[in-house]
């Protein structure tokens, strides 16, 4: 499991790269972009965005700050709670991540993938995103010998 996590960074080490080389906007602001534009004109509130890219919520705030600043994405703030504020992909963010998808295709196509079909990844990627039960606790419960008794029993 660890190559795979390693494989992966690498990937996103190198279009992190590429994308700020060519685009001047990291690997985490072109998934930002694109979660904001899988949301259509609507918006997406900061929590939601988190979830659908893996970062906190407050993570998302700040990475949200840089792309306000440059015009690509607009906040609507909620009066009571940031968390609920709104952030939509404004029409140069569309056109920045429309560039960007280009620079990201062409990155992966770079990449060697001999023996592993987009199928299968896809699979993978599904299998991934399924919610998992809580895993046993490995430890809490133990057989142990009773040294009294020589029987096992539970601790």
């Amino acid at each position: 499991m660890l190559v795979l996590l390693d494989v992966a960074a690498r990937i996103e080490r190198r279009l992190d790269n590429a994308l700020s080389m060519t685009r001047g906007i990291s690997f985490s602001e072109y998934r930002l972009l694109k979660a904001l534009a899988g949301a259509g004109t609507r918006g997406v509130m900061r929590v939601d965005l988190a979830e659908a890219v893996g970062l906190t919520a407050s993570a998302v705030t700040r990475a949200l700050r840089p792309l306000e600043k440059i015009g690509v994405v607009a906040t609507e703030k909620h009066e009571r709670d940031a968390r609920c504020s709104l952030a939509t992909l404004t029409p140069a963010g569309a056109e920045l991540l429309s560039d960007a998808e280009r620079v990201v295709a062409d990155g992966l196509d770079a990449i060697p993938m001999k023996g592993l079909s987009l199928e299968r990844l896809v699979a993978l990627q599904a299998e991934l995103a399924k919610p998992r039960q809580a895993p046993a606790r490995r430890g809490m419960i133990r057989a142990h010998r009773d040294p009294t008794s020589g029987q096992e029993g539970a601790s």
